[in-house]
């Protein structure tokens, strides 16, 4: 049976091709119209002081923003990767700034990661452990620094954040957690970042105890992730300790005491946003 003719009043392969011509140019005017606004925002900051265009609290927001009203056949993959590399790139314009990154967690993971992120634009520096990379953001004046946040033999390089004048751990990636993200290595960003401009919803915490063990670490796993490395200074470990929004610095020291482990000091070394967990799609 043949099919029927389509409707008299369908458009054309032509029609929606100079549709999607007309959203491309309006897609390009509208970045070329936030880049002017950037260029007006430098010149108001009367500085181009690298480092002072990181906004944690600001890239949260916008990220959640996305997930909300986002729909279609459009990956949310596509869209969150256009967004991010929207915003790093216009940071980087602001404030230019290159990214140091740790390959001693896989090089494929982490230069996927740093580009899903910070597209290309933005200077790509790899080093192997994370103790380097730390080094390297320190002595910049605003540079990011991409660090796997597990252990990963390298040591407790969080012990360099704990001074008032180091870096601080500003975020952790992927925000959209999702369990088919392209770019899945989770890392902290360590860089400076103004303190109004920072999210405190997870606390990261610098804490060293001596008789660390087995009864210590089942004692914290419900309360915080944490990562967990030697500590020869003090005979037992150096953690990074991650308190989640409504948790309390006092329960995690207090859970360590009550299993054995004797706490001998604390840092708070960074803090970022909760992350945004995309939920799975029923089959």
């Amino acid at each position: 049976m043949a099919k029927p003719p389509p409707p008299t009043d369908a458009p054309s392969l032509g029609d929606l091709r100079k549709e999607i011509d007309r959203i491309d140019e309006a897609m390009h005017r509208l970045l070329m119209e936030r880049g002017d606004i950037i260029d007006r925002l430098i010149r108001v900051k009367k500085t181009e002081e690298t480092g002072s265009a990181f906004r944690p609290a600001r890239e949260a927001d916008m990220m959640r923003r996305l997930v909300q009203r986002h729909h279609g056949i459009l990956p949310l993959d596509t869209a969150e990767s256009i967004w991010r590399v929207i915003i790093a790139t216009f940071t980087h314009v602001q404030a230019p700034f290159s990214v140091h990154a740790d390959l001693s967690a896989g090089d494929a993971l982490m230069r996927d990661s740093a580009r899903f992120h910070f597209g290309f634009t933005v200077p790509f520096i790899p080093h192997m452990g994370s103790a380097s990379v730390v080094a390297a953001v320190s002595s910049s004046k605003g540079d990011l620094g991409l660090v796997p946040a597990f252990a990963t033999g390298g040591g407790a390089w969080w012990i360099a954040l704990e001074f008032a004048s180091a870096p601080k751990i500003i975020a952790r990636l992927p925000f959209i957690d999702r369990a088919d993200h392209p770019a899945p290595l989770n890392v902290f960003v360590v860089s400076r970042a103004a303190a109004d401009a920072m999210v405190t919803e997870v606390e990261t915490w610098s804490i060293r105890v001596s008789g660390w063990g087995a009864a210590p670490a089942r004692a914290i796993a419900p309360l915080a992730e944490f990562i967990a490395v030697p500590d020869t200074a003090f005979d037992g470990a150096a953690l990074l300790v991650s308190v989640p929004a409504g948790g309390k610095l006092d329960d995690i020291t207090g859970a360590l005491v009550k299993a054995g482990a004797s706490v001998r000091s604390t840092a708070l070394v960074g803090s970022h946003a909760t992350r945004y967990t995309v939920p799975a799609e029923k089959p």
